[in-house]
Parts: structure tokens; C-alpha cells; sequence
């Protein structure tokens, strides 16, 4: 597995080793070691979370505040969506800065948010499965939700062909 650095020091992109041959392929998606060796620190998850999404979709922003905050490993399974995540650690550098990835099926990426940021992402495809690993518990009394089209933030969202929004997201 190889890390990507991203324009936001504690956010990185997983790139897994792809072995290829004439059946298909075969890659290690999560090796705890592995992971703790390339974030530079022990990170334990647990729990493991699925959604599956249309085109237009937009989940988030998305996070927990303290005790509860949440680490996130997102991957995708199926499709293809644009994966934000937004600093909202006050002493840090990057506060309130974002980054923007594609994660997809294709390109087996995966992208690790730490503790501390808004997530959240648009679905480009038809569909697309997500999977990610939090490290806590969802708690629904510590989730806040920031408005994806926030202008104190401006994030630079693909073009929208569809737009479909959860009412919490609409409210936010």
C-alpha cells in the first residue's frame, strides 16, 4: 500500500497494491498494521458502516463533535463519488480548508479522515456503494451537520446534472 499526501497534512489518500493476472485481480484492502505504519500512529476502528447511493446524491457535511468524534477510512465499492473532507480543528492550520478527491471502483483509493473533520461526498455514477470504517460509535446526539453549499467555505462541488439531498442535509 502507498500514502498520498494531500494539501491538508493529516489527510491522506490509500493507494492499494493491485496484483493482476488472467482471473482478475486481488489487493489487501485494510491491513490494521499497515495502516497504523503509514498514518504514523495506532488507530483502532470500530465500527464499519455501508450506504448505497444514486446519481445526484450529496451526503453531509457530516461529523461528531468530541467525546464522540469520528476518524473515517472511506472506500468505494461500486461507482465513483467526490469525496470532500473539511478542517474544523481550530487550532490547526488548515482550518476550515477542504480537500476534494474522487474515490471509485476503479481506482481502488481510499481516503483517511481523521477525527476532527467535516465528510462528505456526491455520487458521480449511476449508483455507488461506500464503505468506511469510523473509530466511534455513531452517536446522534454528538452529530452535527455543517450545509454543503456553506459560502464561508467554499467548496467547488462538480457540476450538479441532479441534486438530491436527505431533509437533515436540506436543513443544514
Amino acid at each position: 500500500m502507498k500514502l498520498i499526501d494531500t494539501s491538508i497534512t493529516d489527510v491522506k489518500i490509500l493507494v492499494p497494491t493491485i496484483h493482476h493476472d488472467n482471473r482478475g485481480y486481488f489487493y489487501e484492502s485494510f491491513n490494521q498494521k499497515e495502516f497504523n505504519r503509514l498514518i504514523g500512529r495506532e488507530v483502532v476502528f470500530v465500527q464499519d458502516n455501508h450506504s448505497k447511493s444514486y446519481k445526484g446524491v450529496l451526503r453531509g457535511l457530516h461529523y461528531q463533535e468530541a467525546p464522540m468524534a469520528q476518524g473515517k477510512l472511506i472506500r468505494v465499492v461500486a461507482g465513483e463519488i467526490y469525496d470532500v473532507a473539511v478542517d474544523l480543528r481550530p487550532d490547526s492550520a488548515t482550518y476550515k480548508k477542504w480537500i476534494a478527491h474522487r474515490l471509485s471502483a476503479e481506482n481502488h483509493q481510499q481516503l483517511w479522515i481523521p477525527e476532527g473533520f467535516a465528510h462528505g461526498f456526491y455520487v458521480l455514477s449511476d449508483e455507488a456503494e461506500v464503505q468506511y470504517k469510523t473509530t466511534n460509535y455513531y452517536s446522534p446526539e454528538y452529530e452535527r451537520c455543517i450545509a454543503w453549499n456553506s459560502e464561508s467555505l467554499g467548496i467547488e462541488w462538480p457540476t450538479f446534472e441532479k441534486l438530491t439531498l436527505s431533509a437533515k442535509d436540506e436543513l443544514s
